[in-house]
């Protein structure tokens, strides 16, 4: 399969052009139009400090359906025992430097790299991107970040200072996203952590025509909160 270069025109090759890894297209740049039309076409960016950009969409696609997630007997305790505070949007720019972060004191690499941080902050300052934060007294301990489109949440990352506060995070935000009628997650790569949490692989062809459907309805812009009523504040539809 042919890995496609972008030029500075705003076009990617359709997702079914991608190589047997889900690589699809190298180059081009993180403005926020382009990741936009990445996002809608089932692609997103995936690459580290020493490599050019790389835009994937991989097949099999890793999915939650919000209404499917499964919490175990251990998980079901400490959310009863509500010691940690949630919150949506308060603290962006945290969380998605924590989600770098903690893989790199951990020994390993991230795809969080500066500009990636600065293109994703970007899209939370015009309403697209998301963080669903978890505290305990006062410190941030857990939480997650993904761009919303749609009624379609595409999850990027998620870190965990405390045992289950990312699991929490994902508990709540998928409690959410169900009420406010969103389709699905987006997991994108498959993990054994996921899976076990309810998440479940499908076809490629088959995520594009959800995602399709899922695209037909506005996108809740503009920072969410999580209000007594459960609706987005400050929404705006695109």
């Amino acid at each position: 399969m042919t890995v496609f270069r972008l030029t500075d025109e705003l076009i990617f090759p359709h997702p079914a052009w991608a190589d047997e890894d889900g690589l699809l297209a190298v180059g081009g740049d993180l403005e926020p139009e382009r990741l936009l039309l990445a996002y809608s076409m089932g692609i997103f960016p995936w690459y580290d400090k020493d490599s050019p950009i790389l835009w994937w969409s991989p097949n099999p696609r890793l999915i939650l359906f919000p209404e499917k997630i499964r919490i175990s007997k251990s998980l079901r305790r400490t959310l009863r025992k509500r010691i940690f505070k949630i919150s949506f949007d308060r603290a962006f720019s945290e969380v998605i430097r924590e989600c770098a972060r903690i893989r790199l004191e951990q020994g390993g690499d991230t795809w969080i790299v500066p500009e990636m941080i600065d293109a994703y902050e970007r899209l939370h300052k015009l309403g697209y991107a998301h963080s669903v934060e978890v505290w305990r007294e006062g410190k941030l301990v857990g939480g997650l970040y993904g761009v919303s489109l749609g009624r379609a949440f595409f999850g990027e990352s998620m870190f965990s200072r405390q045992r289950d506060s990312s699991k929490v995070a994902l508990v709540i935000l998928a409690g959410v996203l169900k009420e406010w009628g969103f389709h699905f997650i987006d997991c994108q790569i498959t993990t054994e952590h996921l899976k076990r949490m309810g998440a479940e692989e499908i076809p490629r062809t088959e995520f594009l025509i959800m995602l399709r459907k899922a695209l037909s309805f506005p996108t809740l812009k503009g920072y969410w909160s999580l209000p007594a009523e459960d609706v987005p504040s400050r929404n705006e539809s695109a």
